[in-house]
């Protein structure tokens, strides 16, 4: 008792401060993982945007998690592009990337967390394709109709996203970390995403709901990828470079900045995004 008395405050200081350097991740070996620079690693395109000959990775290029994420805010919170190159009508398209949602009651009652997606979403042209969190759920939507996965989302956690469609199908397949959902949001002739649109990561456009949390290295294909391809870049984790240079769209790596590192110069525009280095905490390498 005596002993007690006399270092029973100090072992409970000590107590409190091992609690508060572990929730703050200093105790996570993430947080001593190498971190890439922003930009270290891009697509090099030796004959100009939107060429494929020759296409080629620079720099480093080996999965290391990158420096900076970006945090979002809400609705006013986002990263906008063109959307001119991005594949309309009825072609073939896939999204990936990388979120993590901060606040609990943004996956519950109704609220939309956009990741990404773009189209005309206005004026009797509701035309376009959104990924998103909703209700605790991962979402497909479109003009005909929006399909639920049964893919649930938790707070406080990162979540490898994708979403594939093929050509000419009526069904779509998204993917959490390494589940996979198939399922339909009408006929694929309605997927007529106009190509003067504009593009949003963070932001659900068609009712102006943005994400509470981070996101990091969304990739955006022309082409179906296939099963093996989307476990291949959730496996290659949060700082995996692009798997198919031919067919990527844009890059945008969110490490420091909103620049398409795709090669195809489609660089975002922030608005109230906050690139952070505090992030690596609660991500667990697949």
């Amino acid at each position: 008792m005596e002993y007690l008395m006399t270092y029973g405050w100090a072992i409970l200081i000590i107590a409190v401060v091992l609690g508060a350097l572990f929730s703050l991740g200093v105790f996570n070996p993430m947080s001593f993982e190498p971190k890439a620079q922003p930009g270290s690693c891009q697509v090099f395109r030796p004959y100009g945007a939107g060429t494929n000959a020759d296409a080629n990775l620079e720099g480093v290029c080996t999965g290391e998690m990158p420096e900076f994420v970006g945090r979002f805010n809400g609705p006013n919170s986002y990263v906008s592009m063109s959307a001119a190159d991005m594949p309309a009508g009825d072609s073939a398209r896939s999204f990936t990337g990388w979120i993590y949602i901060s606040d609990p009651s943004e996956l519950t009652d109704g609220n939309r967390n956009g990741i990404f997606g773009y189209g005309t979403v206005g004026g009797g042209n509701y035309a376009y394709i959104e990924l998103m969190a909703l209700s605790g759920n991962l979402w497909a939507d479109n003009i005909a109709g929006c399909y639920q996965s049964p893919l649930i989302l938790q707070p406080n956690k990162w979540y490898f996203v994708a979403f594939t469609y093929a050509q000419g199908s009526t069904t779509y397949t998204v993917y959490l970390d390494n589940q996979k959902e198939t399922g339909s949001c009408g006929p694929g002739s309605e997927l007529n995403t106009p190509t003067s649109a504009m593009a949003y990561i963070g932001l659900y456009a068609y009712f102006g709901q943005g994400t509470f949390g981070y996101i990091s290295n969304i990739q955006v294909y022309n082409t179906s990828l296939g099963t093996n391809s989307i476990d291949a870049l959730y496996r290659s984790g949060i700082g995996g470079a692009p798997i198919d240079l031919h067919n990527i769209v844009g890059w945008w790596p969110l490490n420091g900045n909103a620049n398409d590192y795709s090669g195809n110069s489609n660089d975002g525009t922030p608005s109230n995004v906050l690139f952070t280095s505090s992030w690596a905490n609660s991500y667990v390498p697949p």
